[in-house]
């Protein structure tokens, strides 16, 4: 008989004892591979952390926020001027204005209240209508800001109204923070610094509004159609739409004109230099530069340390999965002192002894790794949530403590009404919050490879044993 047919053989002598051996590796193994996953997705979003939104410097005209403040707005000459610093890898123009479903807006001017309110950087307070209504219900949040700007008519009125859409026109494929949009469905724009009518829309407002890719709305009465569907990961940021630069100034009438400019940096290491460079090349009285990686060292740091603590459980896993086959196997070897000595009287070689008990191991830790596989892709995501979510609450609170203070309304620092969620995070707050653990082939095949190298050196400690056993003190003990 072979080598490996008498070590599958033995694996299966005592089928109880096996089938509990299986059983406690199953739960070590998947244990170890959760953690192996969690870690995995949590150094990815991290790198994607750092790559979209820390190397990201957003610039503003000075004294402006959003669609509050003032300043004069910033023009094309400054994204060049921009582009010039040193380090800057990109610089992005975008204008912002905001949409009102005409039919509302027109009841709201007939009610006695006015008709919209002014746009970032010196935009024309005339209401842009669109056919499109609002994917967001005013509730009472909605109320209280719209009483609060004078836009729901005579005092004590009460006054439908819907809330209003941003419209954003972005010279590239990018959102309000940097990061390149993720499409659900459609394609881009083409060519973002020529006139389009295409639009891309979030996800519930084309639901809302009973449109898909293809079909047709209106702007200003000029009629567009939904190039594409994007998911911003929040109910705000997807009561969104995107133009093209030079369509979204044309309807806003301030051609030339750019409500802000989201300029990349090379590296994270000259984001400081770039931003300091970047506010003495505009001048302090024309622009703000705001860095939202200040605000992001928090939850970076947060997200490394759940990727600490996942690798170290997966390492304290995986050196339990080892203690459990050398325990096991130091077991076997004990039991079958007798037949280790007869094997060794009729000639069989220390080698070929000591392998058929390595084998025998790595047939258990086969039967565990496969069950702990399924448990991993089970349990991996739910592992993974559960660390992410002690480990940033913290983090986001106080970060976005930091925003309450520093940025009004808690607006994200691009000042962007469609930054996803107004989360003093921006996008940051966002990818937080969807870290994604998925037990891809290639994650779990190198974490099996580590159990199984586990498992054999756990397996020659016993198996170096039997080299000690004497097969003539064996047969005189029986």
């Amino acid at each position: 008989m072979s080598v490996l047919a008498r070590s599958i053989g033995n694996a299966f002598r005592n089928k109880v004892r096996t089938a509990a051996v299986v059983a406690v590796l199953a739960v070590a193994i998947g244990l170890a591979l959760a953690m192996l996953v969690a870690n995995q997705a949590v150094a990815g979003k991290v790198s994607e952390l750092n790559a979209s939104v820390g190397t990201v410097l957003t610039v503003t005209p000075a004294g402006g926020q959003g669609f509050e403040g003032g300043g004069e707005p910033l023009t094309a000459d400054q994204a060049t001027t921009a582009a010039g610093v040193p380090n800057v890898s990109s610089v992005v123009g975008a204008t912002a204005l905001r949409l009102r479903n005409a039919e509302a807006a027109a009841a709201q001017a007939g009610a006695g209240g006015p008709a919209g309110q002014g746009g970032p950087g010196g935009q024309s307070a005339a209401t842009v209508t669109t056919s499109l209504t609002a994917a967001v219900d005013a509730g009472t949040l909605g109320t209280r800001n719209q009483a609060a700007t004078g836009t729901t008519g005579s005092p004590g009125a009460a006054t439908s109204f819907s809330l209003p859409i941003t419209a954003t026109g972005v010279g590239a494929e990018v959102d309000t923070t940097g990061k390149a949009l993720e499409l659900t469905a459609g394609s881009g724009l083409g060519d973002y610094s020529a006139a389009s009518s295409g639009a891309l829309l979030g996800t519930t407002l084309a639901e809302k509004n009973g449109l898909g890719v293809g079909s047709a709305f209106t702007i200003k009465d000029q009629s567009f159609t939904v190039a594409g569907l994007f998911d911003a990961g929040t109910a705000f940021g997807n009561n969104a739409l995107y133009l093209t630069l030079p369509t979204a100034q044309t309807l806003a009438e301030l051609p030339g004109e750019l409500s802000t400019l989201i300029v990349t940096v090379d590296s994270m290491d000259h984001v400081e230099s770039a931003k300091t460079a970047l506010q003495a090349a505009l001048g302090t009285d024309a622009a703000d530069v705001s860095q939202g990686q200040r605000n992001l060292e928090t939850a970076v740091s947060s997200l490394s340390s759940v990727k600490s603590i996942s690798f170290i459980a997966f390492v304290a896993a995986l050196a339990t999965a080892g203690l459990i086959i050398l325990l096991i196997m130091v077991m076997l070897v004990r039991e079958r002192r007798r037949e280790i000595g007869v094997l060794k009287a009729i000639g069989a070689r220390n080698r070929t002894i000591g392998l058929q008990f390595v084998l025998e191991a790595l047939v258990l830790v086969a039967l565990g790794s496969a069950a702990g596989a399924a448990v991993a892709s089970f349990a991996s995501g739910g592992i993974a949530s559960a660390l992410i979510s002690s480990n940033t609450t913290t983090a986001t609170g106080a970060a976005g403590a930091a925003g309450q203070r520093g940025i009004p309304g808690g607006m994200a620092p691009g000042g962007f009404p469609g930054a996803p969620g107004g989360n003093p995070l921006g996008g940051a707050g966002q990818l937080l919050t969807s870290v994604t653990a998925s037990a891809s082939p290639g994650v779990i095949g190198a974490g099996i490879a580590a159990v199984f190298g586990v498992a054999i050196i756990g397996a020659l400690v016993p198996a170096l044993l039997t080299a000690r056993i004497r097969p003539i003190e064996v047969l005189r003990g029986e």
